[in-house]
């Protein structure tokens, strides 16, 4: 099975393959060709930075179509009162005794230094679909977890500002 995306992370996915293709790939072969036309390539950095970032492009182009090719497409709708994906959601630790604030997203647009965690992870898996209030145990490991508490959710639907993971 492969990643799961909603709809907008499709056409995020499907415009940047576009971009890389008719603007970077474009750019990177004229780069490419500029450098070659310096003379001796065995020791021309130019021509092998060239080369280098013309394959990263290509490799990105192939990673995102393979994504595309096995993903699962999962709706970002939600019940009015339960956690769905895009929504920004309070959560009261216990042990920590702190209320912290995560947006749960799909995996390709996580990002936990924003406070942005995947759908697929033990704490986005324990929090889909659950409703103010709720007490959830969040299992890490066969023997460990946590329990946390829905203070609040908020209905975010805007995901514009979202960037897709790198790799």
């Amino acid at each position: 099975m492969g990643e799961q995306l909603t709809p907008n992370d499709v056409k995020k996915i499907k415009e940047e393959i576009e971009y890389r293709k008719v603007v970077v790939r474009k750019k990177e072969l004229g780069a490419v060709k500029e450098a070659r036309a310096q003379g001796d390539l065995s020791e021309n950095f130019e021509y092998k930075a060239a080369k280098q970032d013309k394959n990263r492009n290509e490799s990105r182009i192939r990673y995102l179509e393979r994504m595309l090719k096995h993903a699962k497409i999962v709706s970002d709708q939600s019940a009015e009162d339960e956690v769905g994906i895009n929504n920004t959601v309070d959560l009261y630790f216990e042990d920590d005794d702190e209320v912290e604030t995560y947006r749960l997203v799909t995996s390709v647009r996580a990002n936990s230094m924003e406070g942005k965690i995947s759908i697929e992870s033990p704490l986005g898996k324990a929090i889909k679909g659950r409703k103010t209030g709720d007490r959830i145990f969040v299992k890490t490991s066969e023997n460990a977890g946590y329990y946390v508490e829905i203070r609040k959710i908020d209905k975010t639907t805007d995901d514009s500002n979202d960037h897709l993971r790198k790799y």
